[in-house]
C-alpha cells in the first residue's frame, strides 16, 4: 500500500491532515482495544465533511485492516505508515510529527481519565515531546536522517509494547474467564 496514494486521497477529499495522522489514530485505537473496527476508526479519524467515494473508503479500510493484522502478528511486522524514504527529509519529519499527534489523539480520545501503566505513561510523554520536534531539516543532513530513523524505530517498538500491554491483559482475562 502506497503512502503517497493514501495521502493524496485524504488531502484531495479534505478528510484529514495526512495519511500519517489517520494511521496514528488507527494504531492508538487498536492499542486500546484490539476489537476496534474500521467504521469506529473512520468516525474518529476522517472529517465528516469529507466526500469519500466507495473506492476511497475501501482504500482506507484496507489501511486499517492491514494495520490491525500487523499489530496482531507475533512476527513484530508493524511499522508506521509514513512517506517513502525517497521523499524529502522535511516532509518525512512532518509526517512523523503528524503520526505522533494522531496517536496521541487516539489514545486520549477513548481513555482520557484512566491511569496508564508507568511504562506506557513514559512512552506517551516521549510521544508528546516528539510531536513538537523541529521539522526544519536539511536534505543532506545525515544526522537528521539517522535521528529520524531512530525515532521511527522507537515509535514502532513502543506501539507494539503498548498494544501487547493493553491487549495482553484483556486476552488473559478472557482466557481466565473461559477456564473458570
Amino acid at each position: 500500500m502506497s503512502y503517497s496514494i493514501v495521502n493524496s486521497t485524504i488531502l484531495q477529499k479534505e478528510a484529514a491532515d495526512s495519511a500519517a495522522e489517520v494511521h496514528g489514530i488507527a494504531s492508538a485505537l487498536l492499542c486500546i482495544d484490539a476489537s476496534t473496527d474500521a467504521s469506529d476508526w473512520m468516525g474518529e479519524a476522517i472529517s465528516r465533511e469529507a466526500d469519500l467515494m466507495e473506492d476511497d473508503k475501501h482504500l482506507l479500510i484496507n489501511l486499517f485492516e492491514h494495520t490491525k493484522e500487523l499489530l496482531e502478528s507475533d512476527e513484530f511486522l508493524f511499522d508506521l505508515f509514513l512517506p517513502e524514504e525517497e521523499e524529502g527529509i522535511e516532509d518525512r519529519a512532518i509526517a512523523l510529527m503528524q503520526w505522533c499527534e494522531g496517536f496521541l489523539f487516539g489514545m486520549g480520545r477513548i481513555q482520557t481519565s484512566s491511569e496508564w501503566p508507568e511504562e506506557i505513561d513514559e512512552i506517551l510523554k516521549d510521544i508528546i515531546e516528539l510531536s513538537k520536534m523541529d521539522t526544519g531539516l536539511e536534505e543532506e543532513d545525515e544526522e537528521g536522517e539517522a535521528a529520524l530513523v531512530e525515532i521511527q524505530e522507537y515509535l514502532r517498538a513502543s506501539v507494539m509494547l503498548i498494544y501487547t500491554e493493553l491487549n495482553g491483559s484483556a486476552n488473559k482475562e478472557k482466557e481466565s474467564e473461559t477456564f473458570h
